[in-house]
């Protein structure tokens, strides 16, 4: 290996060993305040409908924010572009302090839930312009032969400390809420977030970037990527992930909701039931990153499709918290974590870099459109649902389960795998496992 290529995989892997620290400081900002906006919305009198409008709302205006920054690379560093759109984010989290400060003050209360629909639908905005330059400053550092490997292990390392740090707020807040000043809790977490965000900045100045080629002849429009999407492999698999974002998103703003209000659980179970999954998640992500290197992120995408999609019909069975957490949170979690590293992965190995910022920003463009109808339709059902033979929740939720089922029996198999993989075979695979478990109970001592 000569001397350039040495330095460009020695900027490489610094590039990756910032990335890394810097998402541990992204997740202590979700794990303060992303993470608790649905249970804020909740705690200032937010309505179900208006619940799942923030989430309808959001998932469209952060790909359409992606979609319009997707150019920016043309003239500025992805590095400026991302530092940039960090600072505004952080201080977007200054006027929802200001709210919960005047919900806890008493003041203008009844205007306050559609309050929160704005600002946190302008903080989305602004956090997702910096979107298209991150994934693709990603791609340029990370080996295509070891996606699989790096990316469940950055997953996992961020994953420990969300579950830290979630758990930590959880604590918080309910020591807040017993104490009946639930607010200032509200704020200082908010504060939180948004101090540990800015924190991210100083990683990413110091993180190499490697130089990038923009050639206007990689430019393609929305309108030609939506015509050619029918035809071509990656615009199969991004109907496929809209699809499957809209099948979600009629249930997904609305779990929390179930357990805060319906179910009435603390915020320390709501958030153990909720952090569960994403335990089990780290506990299988390697294994996920190693099998999708192997056999392929298609065929990763076809088993944990299957387990997503049954996820809602699981909380229609009990209403446990000790079921919750070892049935649809255990089922959740191995599908969902290797669902989203494959997905992601897929991207990167279906559009060569030149292109990946904006074939990327027009694929989470359809995905939030998937999201917005979604989350809609679990809205408007919330309204003029009129049962009595189930909660209408859960009824929310069996619906969302067949539409997943629905789209995996029709998109799923309209696209195929990019890379050369190892073929799959299930048999020979379980065959194995059957054979090294009789050769372990030959050489066990009886007992």
């Amino acid at each position: 290996m000569n001397s350039k290529k040495r330095r460009i995989r020695k900027l490489q892997r610094k590039s990756r060993h910032f990335s890394i620290k810097e998402g541990i400081f992204a997740t202590i900002k979700n794990s303060f305040g992303n993470s608790y906006i649905t249970p804020f919305a909740v705690a200032i009198n937010a309505s179900s409908s208006l619940i799942a409008m923030l989430s309808s709302v959001t998932g469209l205006l952060g790909p359409i924010s992606q979609w319009q920054s997707s150019r920016l690379t043309e003239k500025y560093s992805r590095k400026k572009i991302i530092t940039i759109s960090i600072f505004f984010e952080s201080l977007m989290w200054i006027p929802l302090i200001i709210l919960a400060f005047l919900f806890y003050k008493g003041i203008i209360i009844s205007t306050l839930p559609l309050l929160l629909l704005i600002f946190f639908s302008i903080y989305v905005i602004i956090a997702n312009i910096g979107a298209p330059a991150w994934f693709s400053w990603m791609g340029d550092v990370v080996d295509k032969n070891y996606r699989g490997k790096w990316f469940s292990k950055r997953n996992l390392i961020i994953g420990i400390f969300t579950v830290i740090f979630t758990i930590l707020a959880a604590f918080f807040l309910d020591f807040f809420k017993k104490n009946k000043c639930i607010m200032l809790g509200f704020m200082i977490l908010f504060f939180l977030a948004m101090v540990s965000r800015l924190i991210c900045i100083y990683y990413f100045k110091k993180t190499p970037e490697p130089k990038q080629k923009i050639n206007k002849k990689n430019y393609f429009s929305l309108w030609k990527f939506l015509k050619k999407a029918p035809s071509n492999n990656f615009g199969k698999f991004t109907i496929f992930k809209a699809s499957t974002s809209f099948a979600v998103f009629i249930a997904s703003p609305l779990f929390a909701v179930y357990m805060l209000r319906n179910l009435g659980f603390s915020y320390v179970t709501f958030m153990t039931i909720l952090l569960s999954q994403t335990i089990f998640g780290l506990i299988i992500i390697k294994q996920w990153g190693k099998f999708a290197d192997k056999y392929g992120n298609y065929k990763a995408l076809k088993i944990t499709s299957v387990l997503i999609s049954i996820y809602p019909i699981l909380w229609l069975i009990s209403d446990s918290p000790i079921f919750l957490i070892f049935c649809p949170a255990l089922i959740g979690g191995i599908g969902w974590a290797g669902f989203n590293l494959s997905a992601g992965n897929f991207i990167y190995d279906s559009v060569t870099p030149k292109k990946r910022a904006l074939a990327v920003s027009y694929y989470n463009l359809l995905n939030g459109i998937g999201i917005f109808l979604g989350a809609g339709l679990g809205a408007i059902l919330i309204k003029i649902l009129s049962i009595n033979f189930i909660d209408k929740l859960l009824f929310i939720f069996l619906i969302s389960s067949f539409a997943r089922i629905t789209v995996n029996l029709i998109l799923l198999p309209s696209f195929k795998e990019i890379r050369k993989t190892k073929k799959f075979n299930s048999k020979k695979i379980i065959e194995k496992v059957i054979h090294h478990k009789i050769q372990l109970s030959f050489f066990r001592e009886p007992h």
